[in-house]
Parts: C-alpha cells; sequence; structure tokens
C-alpha cells in the first residue's frame, strides 16, 4: 500500500480552490460562494485519481490587507505549506495578476525549494480566453495547468501533474503481526488506555483535552503474538477544531487507519455517546477497517442491572452501520478486560484475512436466494448467476448477476448479512461488488 502523499490547495481569496477542491474529490465539501474569502479554514479529503490515493487539503485565501481571520488563516495555510508533499497555487484567470497573487508567490518562496509547485490558472471557460494565462508566468512558476474548476475542463490534466508528483513510497512496514490503531474525539482515555495494554507508561497523558497531537507506533508483544499499537491525536468535529494543530492531528490520525489492520472507537462510558463518536470513525468505514468499540472508564459508569446490555443496544441503534463490530467496557485505570480486548482484536484481524471456498459460497447465495426473492428495482430483477472472492482485507466479493443497477441497497444488505453470518466473518467489513456476468460464467446449481 502506498504513503497517502498530502496536496494543499492555495492561494489569494475567490480564486476558485474551494470549487476546484470540490471538483477534485467528486462531492460538495467545501463551501462555494460569491462572497469574498468565505473559507477560513482548512478541509480536507481523501481524493482518487489513477489509482493512487491522496489527501486534499482546502486553505483559506491568503490576502495583503488586513483582513478579518487573516492571522488565523495565515497560521492554517503555514501548517499546509509545511504538512503537503504538493502545492497547487490557484490564480484566477479572469481577474488577472493581482497584487495578491503576487503575495502568495513571495510566501511560497519561502518554503522548502524541493517541494512541487503547480500553478493553476482558474476559471477559463473557452480557448479564447487562454492567451491571459501569459501574465502569470512573471510569478515564476512555470507554465500555468489552464482548467475551468466550475466545469470540470482541464482537471484530468492537473491531477495527472499532482500523481506525477506524489511521494512514490510503501508505507512503513512495522515489525508486528497485528497492527491497531486507538481513535476517538480527545479525552476519551486512549492514551491512558494506551498505557494499560502495553504494561508501562510509553505515551504522556494529561487531562488536558488534546494532549496528543501525533501518531505514535509502539510494537510489543503478547502471550507470544506481535502486535504494533498507533495512539492517535483526538479529533474534533470539523466545526469544533480552531487549533491549527487540531487539523493537522487529524490528517496524522487518518494515516493511522490506512495503517492499521484493526481500529479501535474508544467512547467515554462516562459522558455516552456522541455525534463527534460517529463522526471520528468515518475513517475507518471508508477505508473498510474492522472497528472495535471500547467503552472505556467503565469503572466511572453505574452499574446497575443490565448496564453493559443496555449501553450495547443504545451502540448498536446509533451505529447501525456497524452493527457487526465487537463491543469490549474497559478501564484504563483498572485494567478491566483488557483479555477480552485483545480477544476482539485477535478476531477482527482473522476474519479482515479471511478466505471462504468458492463453492461453499456459491451454494449459501444460492439458498439466499431461495429463502428470500430479489424486489423488482431500477426496471427489473437481480438474478445472481455465480459468486467468487476476489481478495480479504477486507473479504471483498464479487457478484456476477444480469444487470447490476437491479440489485437494490436493501437486498445486497440482506446478502451481506446472510454471507457474514455463514461465515462467521465477525467483526470485519465486508465489501460486495456486483458486475454483469459474461458469456463464460456459469450459473449457480
Amino acid at each position: 500500500m502506498k504513503l497517502l502523499g498530502k496536496v494543499a490547495l492555495v492561494g489569494a481569496p475567490s480564486v476558485g480552490k474551494s470549487t476546484l477542491f470540490n471538483r477534485m474529490i467528486q462531492q460538495r465539501k467545501s463551501i462555494v460562494s460569491d462572497e469574498h474569502g468565505i473559507t477560513r479554514d482548512r478541509l480536507y479529503a481523501k481524493c482518487e485519481w489513477l489509482t493512487r490515493d491522496f489527501i486534499l487539503i482546502d486553505t483559506g485565501g491568503l490576502e495583503l490587507k488586513d483582513a478579518p481571520f487573516q492571522k488565523e488563516i495565515k497560521a492554517q495555510v503555514q501548517l499546509a505549506f509545511d504538512e503537503a508533499d504538493v502545492i497547487v497555487f490557484v490564480v484566477d484567470g479572469r481577474l488577472g495578476l493581482t497584487s495578491d497573487d503576487e503575495y502568495v508567490a513571495r510566501e511560497l518562496y519561502k518554503i522548502d525549494q524541493n517541494k512541487p509547485i503547480i500553478l493553476v490558472c482558474n476559471k477559463i471557460d473557452n480557448i479564447e480566453m487562454k492567451d491571459v494565462s501569459y501574465d502569470f508566468y512573471a510569478l515564476g512558476f512555470g507554465e500555468p495547468i489552464i482548467v475551468s474548476a466550475s466545469h470540470g475542463i482541464g482537471v484530468g490534466d492537473l491531477l495527472d501533474k499532482i500523481v506525477s508528483y506524489l511521494p512514490n513510497k510503501d508505507l512503513p512496514n512495522i515489525d508486528g503481526d497485528i497492527t491497531f490503531t486507538l481513535i476517538g474525539r480527545p479525552n476519551v482515555g486512549k492514551s491512558s488506555l494506551t498505557n494499560a495494554i502495553l504494561g508501562e507508561k510509553r505515551v504522556i497523558v494529561s487531562n488536558i483535552s488534546g494532549t496528543t497531537r501525533d501518531s505514535i507506533d509502539t510494537p510489543f508483544e503478547r502471550n507470544g503474538k506481535k502486535y504494533v499499537c498507533i495512539d492517535t491525536a483526538g479529533l474534533k468535529r470539523r466545526g469544533k477544531i480552531y487549533e491549527a494543530v487540531d487539523k493537522y492531528a487529524a490528517i496524522r490520525a487518518i494515516d493511522a487507519v490506512t495503517r492499521a489492520e484493526v481500529v479501535l472507537l474508544v467512547i467515554d462510558a462516562f459522558e455516552g455517546i456522541t455525534d463527534q463518536d460517529r463522526h471520528v470513525v468515518e475513517a475507518a468505514i471508508d477505508a473498510y477497517k474492522p472497528v472495535v468499540f471500547v467503552v472505556n472508564k467503565w469503572d466511572l459508569h453505574s452499574h446497575e442491572s443490565k448496564a453493559q446490555y443496555k449501553f450495547s443496544l443504545e451502540l448498536k441503534s446509533y451505529y447501525k452501520f456497524l452493527d457487526y463490530a465487537p463491543i469490549v467496557f474497559t478501564s484504563a485505570k483498572t485494567g478491566l478486560n483488557l483479555d477480552k480486548l485483545f480477544d476482539a482484536i485477535d478476531l477482527c484481524y482473522l476474519n479482515y484475512n479471511k478466505r471462504v471456498q468458492t463453492s461453499i459460497l456459491n451454494q449459501v447465495i444460492l439458498d439466499a436466494q431461495l429463502a428470500n426473492q430479489a424486489p423488482d428495482f431500477n426496471g427489473g430483477r437481480i438474478k445472481i448467476n455465480y459468486i467468487s472472492q476476489t481478495s480479504n482485507c477486507p473479504p471483498t466479493f464479487v457478484l456476477f448477476v444480469n444487470n447490476p443497477k437491479f440489485m437494490h441497497f436493501s437486498y445486497q444488505r440482506y446478502l451481506e448479512n446472510t454471507i457474514r453470518s455463514t461465515m462467521n466473518l465477525v467483526g470485519t467489513p465486508i465489501k460486495i461488488i456486483c458486475r454483469k456476468k459474461d458469456g463464460g460464467v456459469n450459473k449457480l446449481q
């Protein structure tokens, strides 16, 4: 697996950085408006192009005048400079070369000269406007790539250029059989739990929210098995991140989830389940990583009858998309259920790597269709001719069908649950891909 490179979009206000950001990630995540300088904070998202994934960072606009929040914006942009492997300098082709563009260029001159900087001339909607891009040669960053973010013109060429500059390094090999990471909002006890797992104080612990700013990898051995524990900084909801270092920590945490084979979502038992808990697990879901719910500080929770059962029901109700994830109630302070936590990690790792025999899979799918016929959807009914597991980590199954568009999401979820329960794939996500059958695919017998 390749190391996730980081690409920062920088420039003056209202040059179209947010529109370009949304176009590149193919979703409307960054706020776009005609209002001057609306982006004040950094946004980040995973972007994919030509089988390469990278983190794309949108930044606030830099300008000469003493505009509101300019000090905070500059701090955010400076961190983007430091963190990025590639910088995309966006200018407004309609507006022409401005003093703000020259100001941004001077700031870019101050950074590492070996860092690639791609000049992008945005808002060029037709060929007649191409000549205006020549004015931007004066900035000293070579020939600009001409794009129209709002219409998608030239964005593919830009992505080709970005991918050519991304670091071509594999993720570091860690000397351990099972790699897991702890994620969660600040002050849920991740560092204390890490220390309890390791049996010694290797990570700074503090009552101040958000003490850990970076990811810390610690290899260790337990009961003859090798593990690597990755402790990450606490994540906050995007709208609540005011300190620049918190965004930096969030991006590093995404790297930790990418490297991990099992993700532990640490939840504060005393405070209960919050919206932030659901937000911080999104990276693990997007990466199809096994998740273990770790309900920490259970020693502070009321010990009424069936308390764990009730808390588990609440978790399953709140995280319906993670109903396969195991739940472990722990206390970093007392060491409660650490053995059960490792049992859950081992089980998730085992099933994450599991392969299922093709003949058994096909019999399971045949029985599933006989027991519950697919509904009519999009003008037809899905018919599955064959199933094959194409990979593991996570277990990935390809269904050869009459027409993929006939697959209703609820029926796919039914098939996923059937495969999971029949094959005992507890604790791991499952990926199902539908493909149109060809003439060489045999029907289920």
